[in-house]
């Protein structure tokens, strides 16, 4: 593949294709801007009380059958809305693992409800990708900023981002963290997805 020189580390896009960026030198982002698929929207209504956090490893050979399990051991309702759910995971999932390269991956369904990721860094991995499925999105900024007041932004509910991490980028140019709601009684459900057997 021949690159060229990319003038911003951040690309984004209105289709899943243009995550396929993330393999460009000088690009340390890719955000997929969507709207969160309409079978997701029970996730709102969602007795967070009711659900545990799911950390597990998936194969990719059969994700979304993994996925049903973990959620139904997670006491994630049965039926159409964790299918939904499942084929969601999944898919972004696969489409992730083929652009990684792997065989497996680090699958996490978290609650958030406390501040504890709230200073912009970058992740141990060579890659996340993240998408918030219920409350508020993940905040990023440019590294540059940090010592200035620097412009915070925010991926919206549905939006998928895939950052590089220090394993692939030593500095990346983008950092992020999750909006501080530790005061607020919000909650947020996140979606982020690893290449397996690396570092959190």
């Amino acid at each position: 593949m021949n690159f060229v020189k990319v003038k911003s580390p951040v690309s984004i896009s209105g289709g899943i294709e243009g995550l396929d960026d993330i393999l460009w030198p000088g690009v340390d982002l890719t955000l997929w801007q969507r709207e969160r698929p309409e079978a997701l929207g029970w996730l709102d209504a969602q007795d967070w009380d009711a659900v545990s956090d799911v950390d597990s490893i998936v194969a990719t050979r059969d994700v979304q059958g993994e996925v049903i399990r973990l959620l139904q051991a997670a006491h994630y309702p049965s039926g159409v809305q964790t299918t939904a759910l499942a084929g969601e995971v999944a898919e972004l999932a696969t489409y992730f693992a083929t652009l990684m390269g792997c065989s497996s991956l680090r699958f996490r369904l978290e609650i958030v409800e406390t501040d504890g990721c709230k200073k912009f860094h970058a992740d141990y991995v060579r890659a996340r990708l993240l998408s918030t499925l219920s409350g508020q999105g993940t905040e990023w900024i440019y590294a540059a900023s940090q010592s200035e007041a620097p412009q915070v932004e925010r991926m919206a509910v549905g939006d998928v981002g895939i950052f590089k991490g220090r394993l692939w980028e030593e500095d990346p140019a983008i950092l992020h963290r999750s909006p501080p709601i530790g005061a607020s009684g919000e909650r947020r459900l996140l979606l982020a997805i690893d290449p397996a057997g690396e570092a959190a």
